[in-house]
C-alpha cells in the first residue's frame, strides 16, 4: 500500500459557501409565518441540518504534518496541503507527524565478533515519508521503529570486533564512519514497509561490559606499553649504527668488533633504560 493523495478542498471558500447556505435556511425559517408553514419550515431545517453535516468535512493540517483519511474503513488518501482542508464529511481522519524525530536506544548488551561482551547504544535520527505505510502495514510504526532499531544495532554489534586486530580491518571503536553507515543501512533494511525513513544513526555509548572491563583495559595497556617500547628499540638501535658509521667515516677511534658489541649494549641500555643513567669511570680496559 502506498500513499495517495485525497480529495479535499480550500476551507476558506467553503466556509463562505457554508455561510451562505446557514444564511439560506434562516431565511426559510424566517418567512414560516404565512398560511402555509410547513413549505418553508421543512427546507429550511433541512438546509441548516446539511450546513452542520457539511461542517463535519473541516480540518486542519499543520506544517510537516499530514491527514490520513478513510472511508468506511476503506483508505481514501492522505492530504499534506497545509491550512483549513475541507474534505468528505464521510471520512474518518488520523492526524499523522512528518517531522524529523530521534530516539536513543537503551544500552544494549552484546557480543562482538570476538565473543567478548559489550554495552552498546545509538542514537536514531528518522520521519515518515510514506503515511499509507505507517498507519497500515505495520501495527504501531512508532514502537515498530524503537523494537527493528534495537534488533537492527544487535545483529551490526556482532558484525565487528570492539578493537581490530589487524591494520585496515573495521571495528566498532575506531571506524565509526563504516560503522555508522552500516548501522543505518541495517535499520533502513528493517523500516522499509513502515513507511519511514532513516536519517542519521550513530553509536552514543560504546564500552566493554563490566566483568570484562578490568581486563580489556590491562590488555590495551599492554598493548600500547609493547608499541611504545618497538618504536624506542627501533629509535635506539637506528642512533647506534648512525653512532658507528659516523665513528667510522670521520676516523675518530678504530673499533674491533669486541668493543663495537659493548659500545652497542651501553647504547642500548641507556637510551632504552626507563631510568636515567649513572656514569661509570671504566680504569681499565676491557682485556684487562
Amino acid at each position: 500500500m502506498n500513499e495517495r493523495k485525497a480529495f479535499s478542498l480550500a476551507g476558506i471558500p467553503f466556509v463562505g459557501f457554508c455561510l451562505l447556505l446557514a444564511a439560506a435556511g434562516l431565511t426559510l425559517l424566517a418567512s414560516a409565518d404565512g398560511p402555509q408553514p410547513a413549505v418553508h419550515v421543512i427546507p429550511g431545517a433541512l438546509v441548516l441540518m446539511l450546513t452542520g453535516f457539511l461542517l463535519k468535512g473541516f480540518f486542519q493540517v499543520a506544517p510537516n504534518e499530514a491527514q490520513v483519511t478513510q472511508l468506511f474503513g476503506k483508505y481514501a488518501g492522505s492530504v499534506r496541503d497545509e491550512g483549513l482542508r475541507w474534505t468528505n464529511p464521510f471520512y474518518s481522519k488520523r492526524r499523522l507527524s512528518l517531522r524529523v524525530r530521534n530516539f536513543e536506544s537503551g544500552r544494549l548488551k552484546v557480543n562482538d565478533s570476538d565473543g567478548n561482551p559489550i554495552e552498546i547504544a545509538a542514537v536514531v535520527v528518522w520521519q515518515v515519508v510514506d503515511t499509507a505505510e505507517a498507519v497500515f502495514c505495520v501495527d504501531d510504526y512508532e514502537n515498530f521503529v524503537h523494537i527493528q532499531s534495537e534488533s537492527a544495532l544487535r545483529q551490526m554489534a556482532q558484525s565487528y570486533p570492539y578493537d581490530a586486530h589487524e591494520d585496515g580491518q573495521p571495528s566498532l571503536r575506531s571506524h565509526g564512519e563504516v560503522i555508522n553507515n552500516h548501522l543505518r543501512d541495517e535499520i533502513q533494511a528493517r523500516l522499509e514497509r513502515a513507511g519511514v525513513q532513516v536519517i542519521e544513526a550513530r553509536i552514543s555509548h560504546l564500552a566493554y561490559a563490566q566483568e570484562i572491563a578490568q581486563a580489556m583495559l590491562q590488555r590495551q595497556q599492554a598493548g600500547a606499553i609493547i608499541a611504545a617500547r618497538t618504536r624506542i628499540v627501533e629509535g635506539a638501535v637506528s642512533m647506534v649504527e648512525m653512532a658507528l658509521d659516523q665513528l667510522s667515516r670521520r676516523g675518530v677511534v678504530e673499533l674491533d668488533e669486541e668493543r663495537k658489541a659493548a659500545m652497542v649494549s651501553n647504547l642500548l641500555v641507556v637510551l632504552c633504560g626507563e631510568r636515567g643513567t649513572q656514569a661509570v669511570v671504566n680504569t681499565g680496559t676491557l682485556y684487562g
